[in-house]
């Protein structure tokens, strides 16, 4: 009988909210389309968060912090966040997870090419460090993000982003002059 009472609890914690219709948790989100793994349509409203950068130019190997950030009180569940270059439609850069609501994830064969939820807690905030790659043009920081699984908004851009050319460069890898190219 204890048995059977163990099996009846798992069958129903495994299959009734799916049953029920109950939403699920862990959502994901393709890493071309960016689109989320469910049948909602993107809002086309403006969205309620933004993507912050720290720095306008980038050398290869330069970190850059990046912020998305909820305006108001919209709070997110769930997020995939890239560097794309401009009309690219693949990742480039890699991240370094930094925040315990992130985790990096692989998209072309590239680990943490891209970042995404690694929870459905709200957030109102998430910072993630980005390293700028070798041979790469100007890019953005392109995002989805998921409010609930109702709303969604895809393609939220950073401003644009410039690679640098250094001339002399320090030992931490961060140029002391430094000459941009076109």
């Amino acid at each position: 009988m204890r048995r059977r009472s163990c099996f009846v609890f798992l069958f129903c914690g495994i299959f009734l909210p799916g049953i029920l219709g109950f939403p699920q948790t862990n959502t994901s989100i393709d890493c071309d389309s960016l689109l989320p793994n469910y049948e909602a349509e993107p809002q086309t409203s403006a969205p309620p968060y933004i993507i912050a950068v720290s720095f306008d130019n980038f050398e290869p190997g330069n970190e850059i912090q990046v912020t998305l950030e909820a305006l108001k009180d919209a709070g997110f569940k769930g997020f995939n966040l890239q560097a794309r270059e401009i009309d690219g439609d693949v990742p480039v850069g890699t991240f370094k997870i930094t925040d315990p609501n992130t985790k990096g994830l692989e998209c072309h064969n590239m680990t943490n090419s891209a970042v995404s939820h690694a929870n459905s807690d709200v957030k109102q905030k998430v910072t993630t460090t980005w390293i700028a790659p070798r041979d790469v043009q100007e890019l953005q920081f392109i995002a989805t993000v998921v409010q609930d699984l109702d709303k969604f908004w895809v393609g939220i851009q950073s401003k644009n982003l410039t690679p640098m050319r250094s001339e002399s460069v320090n030992g931490t890898g961060k140029s002391k002059r430094k000459v941009c190219f076109e």
